[in-house]
């Protein structure tokens, strides 16, 4: 076993799992650490301007790369503004190695400087959370985080390195190769309930297909497009997974769920059978309960995770298992009994649904008048968004409209925050673009999230990582506003904002900055940031009485 000290083997145990990347603020709680990546070409560590900023680009690498991503903090604060960011890798079931320095054992409940109890402050927001009790424990614990960050539903892990076992220490490092400690299992489902479903696929008359994020983290788009097209299912996909499926699809309607096309809705209470596929389907009670799902419907529900089965709604069969897999199985069986066609009139209804949205959503790219809104932002952007772009959307009301209004035909290129918290795009932007440099990457913002994280600008220029950041500015946090006003008569409390010029902030980052008020030039204004070598930033003026119902969530 090579002999090595134990930062260093904390560094070998990331390399050694294929980690290219590692965001992060340097601390005093892990110089250790921080020494393991010096002078090397196999892993780049990317200083970010705050923890939560590092959290949310690893989380975005991860989603859209598929493989772990890696942040790092100091102990105390650095790890407490981790926080936000792991708050949305585990509800986004993101595989990320969190790290933390911390004060040293010797120290413990003295109220020593930096000093706070990290993993009880983490354990409810990832899949595992451990302090390393034994430097010489180090190899076999961090195989241990990797092994759950990616086993079964993905998720973060967090890890916390008390100083005083790091500090000068050396070890016996044995670093495995990941195929000898974790293996990647893909369980197509019980033989029993998957003819099951495949009876109940056979004989139903108005089947409809709800494809969640399972679909997109096992590859399985091309298993749902080919059942849907054995049967003549109409697809839709899950709230905040719209890229799971291929947009363009006959067969596809549109997104569902509480910001998705209400197209799909009347498409879901007419379904007397739904295969929901990688999805937990949340929400699904209050479809239920509010006629947006028939209470006769019998649910198919596929998922890796056997406590999401049955959790939000009553399924009639419940199938554990890897969304490939078990497509596959169900394909197989169908196929075996000669299943074919679907009743044609099902077929045309929801063709006409798909019509209407599209109807509705062309119509929005006429919007005129005084002030822009952001529904004909979109039907803009829709002009030059390509195949490979990848979307990612903040919280807030703008960016809430895109649930229903941006295209998607590749897996893996659409992000949005699963707990509707703002500033989450600009640092996601740089975690996606690392993992997918040929593709544009563009985070929509509102401006009173833009101002969360604007400081990762200066990340993004420095590490030359080109994001393109649109910021719709209508000097309001709209969704609280639009609440206010559908709920409290107009009583507004702290909705008001003002704001700096966001392009002239781009500036003074190193950045491109565009401000757009006259919408007919989007378009190509976006098209020059594309072909930008260098992060861009486009404002765009727009109107604070244009908000989407309810408020847009976040």
């Amino acid at each position: 076993m090579p002999n090595m000290t134990a930062g260093h083997a904390v560094v070998e145990s990331l390399v050694n799992e294929g980690c290219k990347y590692a965001f992060g603020i340097v601390g005093v709680s892990f110089l250790d650490i921080a020494d393991g990546f010096y002078g090397r070409n196999d892993i780049r560590f990317i200083t970010t301007r705050h923890e939560q900023g590092a959290a949310c680009m690893a989380s975005a690498y991860a989603r859209i790369s598929g493989e772990p991503g890696v942040c790092l903090a100091t102990g105390g604060p650095g790890a407490a503004n981790l926080v936000g960011g792991l708050y949305n890798a585990f509800m986004a079931q993101a595989p990320v190695i969190a790290i933390s320095g911390a004060a040293g054992q010797g120290s413990t409940y003295r109220e020593a400087g930096q000093e706070l109890d990290h993993v009880p402050l983490f354990r409810p927001i990832t899949k595992l959370a451990m302090s390393i009790p034994r430097a010489e424990r180090i190899p076999e614990l961090m195989r241990h985080a990797f092994r759950v960050a990616m086993a079964g539903k993905k998720g973060p892990v967090f890890i916390d390195f008390p100083t005083d076992l790091m500090q000068k220490r050396t070890i016996d490092a044995d670093i495995l190769p990941p195929e000898v400690y974790r293996a990647h299992q893909r369980p197509a489902g019980d033989p029993a309930l998957v003819r099951k479903a495949a009876q109940l696929l056979r004989q139903a008359r108005h089947p409809l297909l709800i494809a969640g994020g399972g679909v997109t983290e096992s590859g399985a788009t091309q298993e749902a497009v080919e059942l849907a097209e054995l049967l003549s299912i109409p697809m839709v996909t899950s709230y905040r997974r719209n890229d799971a499926l291929p947009n363009a699809h006959g067969l596809y309607v549109g997104p569902y769920g509480p910001r998705g096309a209400a197209e799909t809705a009347t498409l879901s209470a007419r379904a007397d059978v739904i295969l929901a596929v990688g999805t937990r389907l949340q929400g699904f009670a209050n479809y239920l309960q509010s006629g947006a799902v028939s209470r006769d419907a019998r649910i198919i529900q596929v998922e890796i995770d056997e406590k999401e089965i049955g959790r939000n709604c009553p399924v009639h069969v419940g199938i554990l298992g890897d969304a490939k897999s078990v497509l596959l199985s169900i394909l197989e069986a169908l196929r075996a009994e000669g299943a074919e066609g679907g009743d044609p009139a099902w077929r045309r209804e929801a063709e006409e649904l798909k019509a209407k949205r599209r109807q509705r959503l062309n119509a929005e790219g006429r919007i005129s008048g005084t002030m822009i809104s952001p529904r004909r932002v979109y039907a803009e952007l829709r002009k030059v968004i390509t195949p490979e772009t990848v979307m990612i959307l903040d919280a807030g009301a703008c960016a809430a409209y895109g649930y229903d209004r941006l295209d998607f035909q590749t897996p893996h290129t659409f992000i949005s925050p699963p707990t509707g918290g703002l500033g989450y795009a600009i640092p996601e932007a740089i975690g996606a673009k690392l993992a997918r440099p040929h593709s544009p990457v563009i985070a929509i913002n509102g401006d009173g999230g833009f101002l969360f994280n604007a400081q990762e600008l200066e990340t993004a220029v420095r590490e030359k990582v080109p994001t393109i950041t649109l910021v719709m500015n209508n000097n309001i946090y709209g969704s609280e506003k639009a609440l206010q006003q559908a709920q409290f008569g107009d009583r507004f409390v702290g909705a008001d904002l003002t704001n700096p010029r966001f392009d002239k902030l781009a500036e003074l980052y190193g950045a491109k900055g565009y401000y757009v008020d006259r919408v007919e030039q989007l378009a190509e204004v976006v098209k020059i940031a594309m072909s930008n070598e260098v992060s861009s930033v486009i404002e765009v003026p727009v109107d604070p009485n244009d908000m989407p119902r309810g408020g847009g969530g976040g």
